[in-house]
């Protein structure tokens, strides 16, 4: 039976919950799933199912961009877990692969992930120094990365990327 990757409801938020925690081995980020979600920032929230258990979760939510041109929009990639007994099965990829497409539906110009450096280069990420756009905290530099969804919009979305206030409370 394949994974079905759908559209997380309130009846999979403790399965979400669960595989967040497990992944990361702590709350925070299930927290943080859970408060985005009730604050209406999730974007886009999607989970991978098997056999009526959810193998895996991703969330994309707004950011903001101090120098975007307005009508702008930029979404963060995150947070994006995978049940630990389910991890390097491709489960990852398929949950960044449909957030993406779903992301580009929504008509979002960028998509901005702080992740491996060596996993997001496969979905068309690149570092995002180079595209004029940095985090108001150091971050490696190769770990902060950009994608492109609309052609030319990096060149209207450049300047220090803001999460929303609850990804503070994550760390």
């Amino acid at each position: 039976m394949p994974i079905d990757i759908r559209i997380s409801t309130p009846a999979a938020a403790s399965g979400v919950a669960a595989v967040e925690e497990a992944a990361f081995g702590r709350r925070n980020e299930a927290r943080l799933v859970a408060a985005l979600q009730a604050r209406g920032l999730a974007v886009v929230d999607l989970v991978a199912v098997d056999r009526n258990r959810v193998v895996g979760h991703i969330l994309f939510s707004p950011v903001t961009v101090d120098g975007a041109a307005p009508g702008s929009s930029a979404l963060g990639l995150g947070p994006v877990a995978v049940a630990p007994d389910r991890q390097r099965q491709g489960i990852g990829k398929l949950l960044v692969t449909a957030g993406l497409a779903a992301c580009r539906r929504a008509h979002g110009d960028i998509v901005v992930v702080l992740g491996h450096p060596e996993y997001y280069p496969r979905f068309g990420f690149r570092p995002a120094a180079a595209a004029g756009l940095r985090l108001p905290f150091p971050v490696p530099e190769p770990a902060f990365m950009v994608l492109e969804l609309t052609p030319g919009s990096l060149a209207r979305c450049q300047g220090v990327v803001s999460y929303a206030p609850d990804f503070a409370d994550c760390d």
